[in-house]
């Protein structure tokens, strides 16, 4: 590909000498081998040139997990071409802000999404190519992907370097459009390494990709599994008697957790009389009892530490059970330090705002300039995340810093401005205040405390359903509190802190 470092191109071309016909993918019934896949990359590839889809041209795909969705992740890499998921659970509004921000030239939809844009092909004439994934019957404007793949050699592989964007992963709607961290080839083939070498991830191991391939925890541990001869279990989506299935079928030795899926996962075996023999590794978020759980009823060990798509991943990592309630020390691959509001180093033991530098830091915010020099201000990327060390060198996470105020409901992110802007259109609504509380099954939980005027006829469930009608379902509200006057400062702002202290984290 090019003498200016290793692409993920390279990668998977590695993966076919030297892993040969060994599984590299398994999706149902159908198992692709690492030569196999690059024959099928190398196809799709051409297939894309043909449509005179280039280096530099985003193509956004809008589908559940599906091999052909890793086709495209390695054709994209092949050619240079900017991939860029978007989350199927998310409107159709919200996907066309992304289609705004990404202005692809291809868009990749499957069955599950064609309810969203299937009439888009008529109505968005600056996106020139729509392809439909899988086997949905025949829509108007739309090209089957099958059949862009290219018999024979196909065309030549473009000039790629490492500090190149691969993909580009969604954050979250802070600016209204949501925010792309643009991941270089570089940036994952570093991660790659950082997994491998944290976890001993080998040929003999078996990752069960139940997380959907828009997010970075998905993809990078799907790479990284592939980088080191091991084979990918893909589940379109979550099922936990399925995966429980899968996971004794194919002796599954990797699973990245978000709640619920850990609980739910745990809960199926037990139902099946199945202790997981061959899980040796579990990795992301979850509630302490529910890690418990899983020490004491198999065998694996539950990894955790702290990142952002914005990081390619961990940047610290830890087995919970070496250093309860830490995030782990930082990996060979970065550089993490705390600092204060003046971006001076604290005194070990002090909270500030962690920041990040190395090979995992994204190369930045896609076609947000001005958001990307203020995150790297000083050489470091700010991650608006607050932590403290100890004098071990272990991080530990404290909370978000205000102005990066993030929920994570079942792993997804949810800014409380973009939830608060939706509530603040709803009639006799005159202030709102939504913020993050634990929740045992998703990890977080939405609360919303309203200010309303006493005629207004609201309740929980009608919030919930305005919410939902703007924006993605899992940004609704699951506790909703009115109240006549809200708390404010000065100026006239609601006082977020005497919220949450005076309404509390309870549901």
């Amino acid at each position: 590909m090019s003498a200016q470092g290793m692409t993920v191109y390279d990668v998977i071309a590695r993966g076919a000498a030297v892993h040969g016909d060994a599984p590299a993918f398994v999706h149902g019934d159908t198992t692709v081998s690492f030569r196999a896949f690059q024959e099928r990359v190398d196809a799709l590839a051409g297939g894309l040139v043909a449509l005179g889809i280039g280096r530099g041209d985003r193509l956004c795909i809008l589908a559940q997990n599906d091999l052909a969705y890793l086709d495209l992740y390695g054709a994209c890499a092949r050619q240079g071409i900017i991939a860029y998921p978007i989350n199927w659970r998310l409107t159709g509004d919200e996907v066309a802000r992304v289609l705004e921000r990404a202005a692809p030239k291809m868009l990749v939809a499957d069955a599950s999404t064609l309810g969203v844009v299937g009439g888009w092909p008529a109505e968005k004439t600056a996106v020139p190519h729509w392809a439909l994934l899988g086997s949905a019957p025949a829509t108007p404007r739309f090209t089957p992907l099958a059949t862009l793949y290219r018999g024979g050699a196909g065309p030549a592989a473009d000039e790629v370097a490492g500090d190149d964007i691969f993909a580009v992963i969604s954050t979250a709607a802070v600016d209204v459009i949501p925010r792309g961290a643009a991941l270089t080839h570089d940036n994952v083939l570093a991660a790659n390494l950082t997994i491998m070498a944290a976890t001993g991830l080998g040929p003999t191991d078996r990752y069960l990709a139940a997380l959907p391939l828009f997010h970075i925890t998905a993809l990078g541990w799907t790479l990284a599994t592939f980088h080191a001869g091991g084979a990918s279990v893909l589940v379109s989506r979550w099922d936990p008697e399925e995966a429980v299935r899968l996971i004794d079928r194919h002796r599954v030795s990797y699973l990245s957790d978000f709640p619920p899926v850990l609980a739910t996962l745990l809960d199926a075996a037990a139902k099946a009389g199945s202790r997981l023999p061959s899980l040796r590794h579990v990795s992301g978020l979850d509630a302490p009892q529910t890690i418990q759980r899983l020490h004491d009823t198999t065998g694996a060990k539950f990894w955790t530490g702290f990142g952002q798509s914005e990081t390619t991943g961990f940047v610290s990592i830890v087995r919970v059970a070496d250093k309860p309630g830490s995030a782990g020390r930082p990996v060979p691959a970065a550089q993490v330090k705390v600092v204060d509001d003046y971006d001076r180093d604290v005194p070990v033991g002090t909270p500030g705002e962690i920041v990040v530098r190395g090979p995992l830091v994204f190369r930045g915010y896609y076609d947000q300039p001005d958001v990307t020099a203020y995150t790297f201000r000083g050489g470091w990327h700010h991650t608006g995340d607050v932590g403290r060390f100890d004098d071990e060198g272990y991080l530990y996470y404290v909370k978000r810093k205000p102005e990066k105020e993030l929920i994570k409901p079942g792993g997804e992110n949810v800014y409380p401005a973009e939830v608060e802007t939706v509530i603040m259109q709803m009639a006799g609504v005159s202030g709102v205040c939504v913020y993050g509380i634990p929740d045992p099954r998703w990890g977080e939980a939405i609360k919303a405390v309203l200010e309303v005027k006493a005629a207004a006829d609201h309740s929980a469930q009608s919030v919930g359903d305005f919410v939902g009608s703007k924006i993605a379902r899992f940004k609704r509200p699951h506790v909703v509190v009115f109240t006549d006057a809200l708390p404010r400062g000065a100026d006239g702002a609601v006082d977020r802190e005497a919220v949450k202290a005076k309404w509390g984290e309870e549901r």
